[in-house]
């Protein structure tokens, strides 16, 4: 039996579906200058369920996204606030890990606009600087190149904690990052930079099998979050989506999900949790099942 990290579930849908607003292209971030109880409210959940891990309300909080709205004066005050948010959680909690979370540069999913890394890693780096002194990990979440993935891990080191970086895959082919090359390529980046555990996320959780046979290749601690999409719509690949353009699938039940998490667990992995459509329910669900296998969460 292993121990097992277990993640909390997405933030920025239950933001959203609490809030009842309509969504917007700043997602979360909008919600939580809006509706800032919310953030908190969400990491008690996840406690509460049993997740050893708070991942921080500020994947979205880059400066090219707030720009657009002529928030980017924000963007120092927005790391901090939601950052306390998950600190503030976990003590009440009374332990647990408060993990930092990076999101791609300009947009989510889409391996066309990334950043060269020597423009990108300095962006991330001032983030990573931001994070470092409040947080235990950072989370380079939803790559969807090597090289996009290569530009946040390289800037993440400036935040002087363990990083983890994390992948998306294309949803039917787990082997092949969204930027179609094979998840393999990845190896170069995580031989060069040492990143304390490679992750997959966000992509359906058909698709991590797959994944998983390949990461765990590369000889560190591996794990998957999936999300529940149904998959990702041409619409939400546009300039300056929302979220309503996705679908969430009304078969992907706590069960169910649990189901494919354990499967993960049975390829090695030790890090697991949710991503987006994936709520408290689910990882209570998930957390049971761990411990009745006879696995430690920690």
């Amino acid at each position: 039996m292993a121990d097992i990290t277990l993640l909390d579930g997405g933030m920025g849908q239950e933001l959203v579906a609490r809030s009842g607003d309509e969504p917007t292209p700043l997602w979360a971030t909008r919600v939580m200058l809006d509706h800032p109880h919310l953030v908190r409210a969400i990491h008690d959940d996840y406690f509460a369920a049993g997740a050893t891990v708070a991942t921080t309300n500020t994947y979205a909080i880059h400066h090219d996204r707030l720009e657009r709205f002529d928030l980017d004066h924000l963007f120092r005050d927005l790391h901090h606030k939601a950052v306390a948010e998950a600190v503030a959680a976990r003590a009440a909690h009374g332990s647990g890990q408060v993990a930092g979370s990076m999101g791609p540069l300009v947009a989510t999913y889409r391996a066309d606009v990334t950043l060269p890394v020597e423009e990108a890693a300095p962006k991330y780096a001032e983030i990573a600087a931001i994070l470092g002194p409040q947080v235990d990990v950072i989370l380079c979440e939803t790559m969807a190149s090597v090289t996009q993935a290569e530009g946040a891990v390289k800037g993440a080191q400036a935040g002087g904690k363990p990083v983890w970086l994390s992948v998306t895959v294309h949803d039917r082919d787990g082997t092949r990052l969204r930027s179609e090359e094979p998840l393999a390529d990845l190896k170069r980046v995580v031989d060069e930079y040492r990143p304390a555990a490679v992750l997959v996320n966000c992509s359906v959780p058909e698709a991590m099998a797959a994944a998983m046979e390949v990461v765990k290749g590369f000889g560190l601690p591996f794990g998957a979050y999936a999300n529940g999409f149904t998959h990702i719509s041409d619409g939400f690949l546009e300039d300056a989506p929302t979220v309503a353009a996705l679908t969430h699938r009304h078969d992907l039940t706590p069960e169910k999900y649990v189901d494919f998490a354990m499967g993960w667990v049975a390829q090695g992995a030790t890090i697991v949790g949710g991503c987006c459509e994936v709520g408290p329910a689910h990882i209570s669900a998930l957390a049971a099942a761990l411990r009745a296998a006879g696995h430690r969460v920690v």
